[in-house]
Order: structure tokens, then C-alpha cells, then sequence
């Protein structure tokens, strides 16, 4: 019997305790169609097991499926299939189409490669290169009608073989490497003949030029998402993670980097960002502040406090800073700077007319002004409990003693009065 050139089977693969499935954004992208299709994780993590222990055994490919024999601990032979959906005529027509028109694209097919360029291509054009959510179908024997451990043991091996050789993905979509190449070559070789044709000229800059204006408006910026994504929680099942990795560290830090990249994007799309000036970033110092701010976890606090050369203490004034004015507050609490002589002019002036209970000095100049006395840029009551820090940017904090520490006592006002309101006890009766 002849052999079928649109079947190719891979032999068993060996284990790979602790190792990940996949190293390839194609191969991580199969994985996710598996993972984010699957209702049971337990299964997907005995799948896992599964695939590492070796119980995979050789892979058959062809055009819509997969098939393999998967064995069960006690050696209980499972046949297992996955059905992915092949391309239409017209489908491959628009892909080979993409391929064709660029040749890094052919050039990267032949390296074994997949270029992200020419997925995205695909994808706007309606070909999904990539399998999504729902695209993996499972069957196997022993009668689960979802991904079984099975089925998810037989789509993490399938990852590693699509890592050394992306073909197996365009072999399920309908399509075996002779023929695709042997096309793909005759539509690249195609579109280069007219583009050799002395005829064309190209058209003139002014013309282009000219019908500017007729060319459609740009689209509108993309919708803010609802909320910052979801990073993947990292594979801690096999237990041979690098010494010393703090697992938990590392999933807060992925998922303070999500919320601060969703900030950035929200800031971005706001209303006159364009026209606002860019403002500096964060220290590492102030940023250590920003991430202990979202931090639960008391190890992962006690670390970002170490990295940054605070105590425990000093780290949660920081927090509290941070919360009433972000990196500028806590600038004003760990900074200590003398202001010129023009910023003292300007700041014993306001002090001058400030009245924390609401007096206007101008229309009751026997009203007294509040007796403070400066060290640096702090105004302190003497005896007293309270303090006014002036920041950098002309703005007054309010602080308030604790113990022997001044704590952060609310937001900056750019009137001292309006700081020391802050400062003044609440009116039961208000």
C-alpha cells in the first residue's frame, strides 16, 4: 500500500520533567487554545503529567486530526484524537496569497519558522492561522466528553512538535510541505514578473501627494478594556523551578506590570494626552513604594522593603504617602531640601494669610495667623502636633506627629490654609 502524503507520524518523544511544552509564540498559542477550552484544570494537569512521564506514544498528523495511543499509569492503552478544522479553498487561497507577496515570509516557512506578521495578516483577512477557543475538538475511548488527560496530554506533546517544525500546523489545516512549497513558490515567482516590467513607472510623489485629503479618516483609538488581563500563573507542579525563585513574586510582579500597562493605556487614550507634557516616571525607590502599595503578601512587602533600604516601618509611612499623592508625596516625606530665597518669599506670604479655620486675614487682620516654625521646607508647631511640608513644586502637605515619627496627614493644596484645614480636629456637631 502506498503511503499517504497527507499523513506524517512522529515517533514517541522522550520525558521532559520540568521542562515547559512549548518555547515558540506558535507553540504558546496552541497551548492557550487548549487551556482556555478546557472546563477541568485537573485534567489539564494530569495531562500534563502525563506528556512528561513519556505517555505519549507516536503522533499521527494529518489533514483535520491528530492520533496517538496515550497510556494510562497502570498501562492502560487510550486511542486519542483531536480534530482541527482544515482550511477552505478559499482560505488557503488568501493565505498563500499573504505568503506569497512577501518573501521573508517564504524564507521564515523555510527556516521552520512562523513570522507573527503573516498570522496577523491572516487573521485580518479571516483566516485564523492559530487554533482558538473551541478549535481543538478531543475524542478519546474512554468516554470523557471534554479534554480528558488524554486528549491534553496528546496537545502538549503536539506543542513540542510544533515548536521544531510549524508544517504539522499547516498539515492539520489541509495542506502536506511538498505542495505547499512547490505553490508557494509559483505564486511568489508570479507576482515578481510584473513587477520586472519596464511599463511601470510608479506614480508620481505629487499625485499622491494631491489626493491626501480624499483618503478616508484614521479609525478611532481602540476601547479602554474593562479591567488590566489576566497573566498565566506559572507551571510549579514539577517542583524543579530554579532555587531561590519566589514564585509568588513573580505572579505579583506580572500582574502589577498588567495594571500599570492597562494606566498607561488608559492615560493614553484620555481626552488631551497629546497636548499634556510628558511628566517623569518614578524612582526605583518610589517605584518599590507603588508595587508595596498593591502588595498582599507580607513576603513579598518585606522584599520590596529590603530592595529598597527601608524597614518595615519606613515602607508602610511610604505606602501611606503614596496613597495621597503617588512619587511627588513620597518625595516630600523622605526628602529633605532647602527652598531658595524667591520659593521662601512666596511660601512666608501664603503663611502670612493662612487661616486654618476659615478667617479671612484681610477682612479680620486681628485674626491670628498660625505660629509655625521653619526647618528647611517644614513649618512645624512648636510643641505641637502638626506640620506643613512645601514640595518642590510649590505645593503643602499636611503631616501630622506619631510617636516619634510626622506622618502624611492627607492630599497637597497649593493655599497652606487649605493644608492646615486638614490638620484641624473634626466638628462632632458638623
Amino acid at each position: 500500500m502506498a503511503k499517504d502524503p497527507y499523513e506524517k507520524t512522529f515517533p514517541p518523544l522522550p520525558p521532559v520533567p520540568g521542562r515547559g511544552f512549548a518555547a515558540t509564540w506558535w507553540g504558546h498559542a496552541w497551548l492557550r487554545a487548549l487551556e482556555d477550552s478546557a472546563l477541568d484544570g485537573q485534567q489539564l494537569k494530569q495531562g500534563r503529567r502525563y506528556a512528561r512521564a513519556g505517555a505519549v506514544g507516536a503522533v499521527s498528523v494529518r489533514p483535520g486530526g491528530l492520533t496517538a495511543v496515550v497510556r494510562d499509569p497502570d498501562g492502560t492503552a487510550h486511542r486519542t484524537d483531536v480534530l482541527v478544522q482544515e482550511f477552505t479553498e478559499a482560505e488557503w487561497d488568501r493565505l498563500l496569497g499573504l505568503a506569497a507577496a512577501e518573501s521573508g515570509h517564504i524564507a521564515a516557512l523555510l527556516d521552520r519558522e512562523v513570522p507573527p506578521e503573516l498570522a496577523e495578516d491572516a487573521a485580518a483577512a479571516g483566516v485564523e492561522l492559530l487554533p482558538g477557543i473551541g478549535d481543538l475538538d478531543p475524542r478519546c475511548d474512554c468516554g470523557e466528553w471534554d479534554h480528558c488527560p488524554h486528549t491534553a496530554a496528546l496537545c502538549y506533546q503536539v506543542a513540542r512538535l510544533l515548536d521544531r517544525d510549524p508544517f504539522v500546523l499547516l498539515l492539520l489545516r489541509g495542506r502536506a510541505e511538498a505542495g505547499l512549497l512547490a505553490e508557494l513558490e509559483e505564486r511568489s515567482t508570479a507576482e515578481a514578473e510584473p513587477a520586472q516590467s519596464p511599463a511601470d513607472a510608479g506614480v508620481p510623489a505629487s499625485e499622491v501627494y494631491a489626493a491626501a485629503s480624499a483618503l478616508p479618516p484614521l479609525p478611532a483609538p481602540a476601547r479602554l478594556p474593562e479591567a488590566p488581563g489576566q497573566p498565566p500563573t506559572l507551571d510549579t507542579e514539577s517542583g524543579t523551578e530554579p532555587p531561590g525563585l519566589d514564585v509568588d513574586g513573580v505572579e505579583f510582579l506580572a500582574q502589577a506590570a498588567a495594571a500599570q500597562a492597562y494606566g498607561l493605556l488608559a492615560e493614553a487614550l484620555a481626552a488631551g494626552h497629546a497636548e499634556r507634557a510628558p511628566q517623569p516616571g518614578p524612582t526605583l525607590a518610589q517605584d518599590a513604594v507603588r508595587l508595596t502599595a498593591q502588595a498582599h503578601d507580607l513576603r513579598v512587602r518585606s522584599r520590596l522593603a529590603a530592595a529598597s533600604d527601608r524597614d518595615r516601618a519606613a515602607m508602610d509611612r511610604a505606602v501611606l504617602a503614596w496613597g495621597f499623592g503617588g512619587a511627588p508625596a513620597v518625595s516630600v516625606l523622605e526628602e529633605d531640601w532647602t527652598p531658595d530665597r524667591a520659593s521662601l518669599a512666596r511660601a512666608r506670604a501664603a503663611l502670612a494669610t493662612a487661616r486654618p479655620d476659615g478667617a479671612d486675614a484681610e477682612a479680620d487682620p486681628a485674626a491670628p495667623a498660625p505660629v509655625l516654625r521653619r526647618i528647611r521646607a517644614r513649618w512645624t508647631e512648636p510643641g505641637g502636633d502638626r506640620q506643613l511640608r512645601l514640595g518642590r513644586d510649590g505645593r503643602w502637605w499636611p503631616y501630622r506627629r506619631a510617636a516619634e515619627h510626622w506622618l502624611p496627614a492627607g492630599p497637597p493644596a497649593t493655599d497652606p490654609a487649605a493644608a492646615l484645614a486638614a490638620l484641624e480636629p473634626e466638628d462632632p456637631e458638623a
